[in-house]
């Protein structure tokens, strides 16, 4: 049995799986992820060193050449970049694209916790894999007239932070800015000397005094206790009162040698807002998550919470990369919406028929549909790409389904037989051109899903994207725009006169053009000669 004639007796099993198909598409993009880029994993980890106050050309020798040689250890790795200043260097190593960087970065790590015992003492280290989520998705600054930049911090630190981090789909929150405080001890060296101290004996002094260890247990009444001993410096009056040491003697104290006063500790970043010293607050998502629910999450947390923090403390939001995700929502949706409208009018202009401008109209927003149904399927989401492509494909899915129906129409008004057979007939006599266009198309974009490099991992997006949407184009055009056609139009359509008084004035007017030129073939390149010129000059 043709195709066709098939298709027409199970007409309502495939219209009822489109339907089906395009209402699980429509429920799916109400839970697809949002993001502004496509997840990709950067086949890159860069590990941080922080060894204090250690110059240059030492951090050369003691801790980046160490740690260079053991990450070289690690399977995969195809280069390695390293930065040194003082006290700090960077390190970061490439990999190949599509391997597994989870593996990587957990491979990376181990490495530098075998030779970390032979680095400087106090060296700590960070290791982090590169992905669209290392940048912030949203970010928030506190300003305070009356507030000092300690207590913002503290502010942000202590109840901004616990509060934003609970919200599903944040990884971190990071704060930035503001000021830390602290005890300052400002050792005399004469009285030290004099005493018979280090500065050694005075740092381990102050560790040892400011403990919090259990010490034993104690079982009473069916119950154990935990003792803790709990000898944490608390005030600046414990610090100065530290014992560094006793003997026959007597006892020597902090203040003996040493000068203690509360002071703010070194800052090296500053972070202003609005001309102001200020503290940011910034969010960051885990990846493949929901960044326009992040965002309106974190939003309503801190409209919530506004209450219970001074009412002098300004909270400005001054990053929200939302507003670029639901900008190029907003243009796809437009664009969609234009190219369904203008194809309606163009079919309405034509083929003058209601019933031919609804198929056009119930198709588009079905292969749209379930090409989101098919993101979902391949675990991708919402971003600039996808968009992109889905707004890029609108006029081909336009196209297939306008050819279809223009032939199926052509077909019925030179038919001499029943017209459920001259639908069937024209969709048979129509499958070979709409299956080469549509293939045509579709490998053109196909390719960008193999490109490597960056290039690659960002257009694997899109270009799976259009070649899905052509392909479910050209399925629905190939199957149900013949049904709907078949169900929807009638005698009556297919008597209709197939030229009215406007086509007929461009039919006459377009033929006078071609033969014209086609009697003098060089009109037809000068005038495209002015063309090449403007996209020569253009181009350079």
């Amino acid at each position: 049995m043709d195709i066709a004639h098939w298709a027409a007796a199970h007409r309502r099993s495939i219209l009822f799986l489109v339907a089906l198909v395009a209402l699980a598409g429509v429920a799916a993009g109400f839970r697809l992820p949002v993001a502004l880029f496509p997840h990709v994993d950067f086949p890159r980890v860069v590990v941080t060193l922080d060894a204090g106050d250690r110059p240059a050309d030492q951090m050369v020798i003691a801790v980046t050449r160490p740690v260079e040689q053991a990450v070289r250890s690690v399977p995969g790795v195809a280069g390695l970049r390293s930065t040194t200043s003082r006290g700090s260097a960077e390190l970061s190593i490439n990999f190949a694209w599509g391997d597994d960087m989870v593996s990587a970065m957990l491979q990376v790590e181990s490495a530098i916790n075998q030779v970390l015992p032979e680095l400087p003492a106090g060296t700590r280290f960070n290791v982090r894999r590169m992905d669209p989520t290392v940048f912030p998705v949203a970010a928030y600054s506190l300003r305070s007239n009356s507030e000092t930049l300690v207590q913002l911090r503290d502010l942000a630190s202590y109840q901004l932070v616990p509060l934003l981090s609970s919200i599903d789909g944040v990884a971190r929150v990071a704060v930035l800015g503001g000021e830390q405080a602290e005890y300052r001890v400002e050792i005399d060296p004469e009285k030290l000397a004099a005493y018979g101290l280090t500065f050694s004996d005075v740092a381990m002094a102050l560790s040892a005094s400011n403990v919090l260890q259990a010490v034993g247990r104690m079982e009473a009444r069916y119950k154990l206790y935990l003792l803790l001993s709990d000898t944490r410096l608390r005030s600046l009056a414990n610090i100065e009162n530290t014992v560094l040491r006793s003997g026959a003697d007597g006892l020597v104290r902090l203040e003996d040698i040493a000068r203690v006063y509360p002071a703010l500790a070194p800052q090296w970043l500053r972070v202003t807002a609005d001309g102001q010293d200020a503290v940011l607050v910034q969010v960051y998502q885990q990846p493949g998550g929901n960044t326009v629910q992040i965002v309106s999450d974190v939003r309503q947390a801190l409209k919530a919470y506004r209450a219970k923090l001074p009412a002098a403390v300004q909270i400005a939001n001054w990053y929200d990369q939302s507003q670029l995700i639901t900008a190029a929502a907003g243009s796809v949706r437009d664009a969609i919406a234009i190219g369904v409208v203008l194809a309606a009018l163009v079919l309405l202009l034509f083929l003058r028929s209601f019933k031919i401008t609804l198929v056009a109209v119930l198709v588009v927003p079905s292969v749209l549909a379930s090409t989101i149904l098919l993101l979902q399927v391949l675990h991708m989401s919402f971003n600039i790409m996808t968009l992109g492509g889905m707004a890029a494909a609108v006029g081909l899915i336009v196209d297939d389904t306008i050819v279809m129906i223009e032939h199926i129409i052509r077909r019925l008004r030179e038919r001499s037989g029943e017209l459920a057979l001259s639908v069937r007939t024209a969709a048979i006599e129509f499958t070979p051109p709409l299956a080469g266009s549509s293939a045509a198309t579709m490998i053109i974009f196909a390719p960008l899903a193999f490109l490597g490099g960056v290039t690659g991992a960002f257009f694997k997006a899109l270009s799976l994207t259009m070649a899905s949407s052509l392909f479910i184009s050209f399925l629905l055009a190939w199957l149900a725009v013949p049904l709907l056609a078949e169900h929807l139009l009638s005698a009556r359509d297919a008597d209709r006169e197939d030229v009215g008084g406007l086509f007929e004035r461009l039919q006459r007017a377009y033929a006078g053009l071609m033969q014209r030129l086609l009697r003098r073939p060089l009109l037809a390149g000068l005038g495209v000669a002015p063309l090449l010129l403007l996209g020569y000059f253009a181009y350079h």
